[in-house]
């Protein structure tokens, strides 16, 4: 019997030794499910086979091993489809094998050669679908498949694998009824039960008045002496399930004989096969839905891209046109993109900028696009240079009011401190108004400790805050760790423009506060000179 080489297999790491390091946790980041959620991944890329996080990988081997994987997905749309066509076939053999589990049944030969035509259909989609233009695809990945497929369905196995199941697939086909006898009691109460045979033929009513009569039972193999009856018609559930389980029990009785040979063939070969096609059926679900992400953005006319993975050691973050995919796919005008990296002058960044300026916006397309560098996507931005990080750890607002024992600026505090538990030098922190649920005067002093803190740890991190006079604080911050070896701290703002109207903008500059508020005063006419205009215009 050949012997193909599935074992190892995957379309999302490069060879048997990354894909078990990944599942020993051993190259997987901090980055959870919560975290996605909050950055908005899990909105724009829901799974229903795995969790997102389940895919986020620090190995620089595997994110290129993806991004060509990728590439080829939106190079040539015919895999998208195939994949497409693929994956309701293979969920059609799991609840195959789900529902045998449940009935107990180890030797049902039937429900064998059912599994063996769902697993011959997998690979005739997989052939049809991806292995003509394999001397098309740039990446070892489909490459590789369809190297494989090709293999087996051009085998000798496989083409007796097909005749064979063509032959007992006719012979069961053809059956179109079964005969039973019963035996009855004094009563006419059924006694016993028994097949005498499975026909080829279908049973149809006969007038009932005019057999009797004539005493002609015999005229006609499959005409019944009296009108045929629904199978169901005033039966219990039990005993149209007992019904049914008897006439599947004898037509499995008559063909266990031919069905028997199939036995070893089902568990040595086709079942290791379709096991390998069930394993990658996560990885399919995630390549289709990450890669109808990439085309919605692309229609809609936004830019993404490869980005360059550097060293973890690097800690490297730089993105030209960046903006975050979630806004992008549910606006209808362009999306404002901006630049943003983090260098020898700034590991740390203080955001600030007016409310609906756009700070929560930016703070989560950098955790948004790191993270899809990291799960192998393609990222919203003109051009990237990405390090992987070990984790991404954020501190957005809750809203929850179930702080009773803390109270609501404990709460957070305690968030925080969660936070210093986990991070490292390679680390991703994102801070969205955080300490919003106290005075200015304890929330800056509060955030300052914090700034102070990060920097010692060196990490990179955005903090979006309303904190306008903590960015008056960065030097005196700096200066107190710099000596210490901490990180420096730059300021970001989100621009406004004239009469109050938000740029979207992220500038990499010093704020001013009173600005913000003079424009935005302006706007609504409350600034000193329109409210006496108003209150004397009489």
């Amino acid at each position: 019997m050949a012997e193909f080489d599935f074992k190892d297999f995957s379309l999302l790491y490069p060879d048997g030794e990354t894909r078990r390091a990944h599942f020993a946790g051993e190259d997987s980041p901090a980055i959870d499910e919560f975290t996605l959620e909050e950055l908005g991944l899990s909105e724009v890329l829901p799974l229903s086979g795995a969790s997102i996080s389940e895919f986020v990988t620090a190995d620089p081997a595997v994110i290129r091993y993806r991004q060509e994987v990728f590439a080829d997905l939106l190079a040539h749309a015919n895999i998208g489809r195939t994949l497409d066509r693929l994956i309701p076939v293979l969920f059609d053999i799991t609840e195959l094998r789900r529902l045998e589990e449940e009935s107990g049944d180890t030797d049902d030969y039937l429900s064998s050669m059912t599994e063996i035509e769902l697993y011959i259909s997998s690979i005739d989609v997989l052939y049809n679908g991806i292995c003509r233009d394999k001397p098309n695809y740039r990446s070892e990945a489909f490459r590789r498949l369809s190297a494989l497929i090709t293999e087996l369905v051009e085998s000798d196995y496989y083409a007796e694998l097909n005749q064979r199941l063509a032959e007992l697939t006719n012979r069961v086909r053809e059956i179109k009824s079964v005969t039973i006898g019963v035996n009855l009691d004094a009563q006419l109460r059924p006694r016993e039960a028994g097949v005498l045979s499975i026909n080829p033929g279908s049973f149809r009513s006969g007038d009932t008045l005019q057999k009797i009569l004539r005493l002609n039972t015999k005229e006609d193999g499959y005409t019944c002496i009296a009108d045929l009856v629904p199978f169901g018609k005033k039966q219990s559930e039990n005993q149209k399930t007992a019904l049914s389980l008897a006439f599947h029990s004898a037509i499995h009785a008559v063909y266990r004989q031919s069905l028997r040979s199939w036995k070893k063939i089902v568990q040595t070969y086709v079942l290791e096969n379709t096991e390998f096609l069930l394993a990658l059926l996560p990885e399919f679900e995630f390549l289709v839905k990450g890669t109808n992400l990439l085309r919605a953005l692309q229609v809609k006319g936004n830019r993404i891209s490869a980005p360059e993975i550097a060293p973890a050691d690097a800690r490297v973050f730089r993105a030209e046109a960046l903006y975050n995919p979630a806004v992008a796919l549910k606006i209808d005008e362009p999306i404002v993109t901006n630049d943003l990296a983090f260098d020898e002058q700034a590991a740390i960044f203080v955001l600030t900028g007016p409310n609906r300026g756009g700070k929560s916006v930016i703070t989560c397309a950098v955790g948004l696009c790191q993270a899809m560098a990291q799960l192998g996507l393609f990222v919203p931005a003109d051009h990237a240079v990405i390090s992987p990080v070990d984790g991404i750890h954020t501190h957005f607002p809750t809203g929850a009011d179930d702080t009773i024992d803390k109270g609501r600026l404990g709460e957070e505090c305690a968030r925080l401190g969660e936070i210093f538990d986990a991070i490292t030098d390679k680390s991703l922190v994102l801070l969205d108004e955080s300490l919003s649920s106290t005075g200015s005067f304890e929330a800056s002093y509060i955030a300052a400790e914090v700034l102070a803190g990060l920097s010692r740890v060196g990490c990179h991190c955005i903090f979006s805050t309303h904190l306008h006079e903590l960015a008056a604080e960065i030097d005196h911050i700096n200066a107190r760790t710099a000596p210490v070896g901490g990180v420096p701290i730059d300021t970001l703002v989100a621009g406004i423009e004239g009469e109050g109207r938000r740029s979207f903008r992220i500038l990499r500059t010093k704020p001013d506060g009173k600005s913000y508020a003079r424009d935005i005063a302006e706007k609504y006419g409350l600034t000193y000179d329109n409210i006496i205009a108003k209150i004397t215009k009489d």
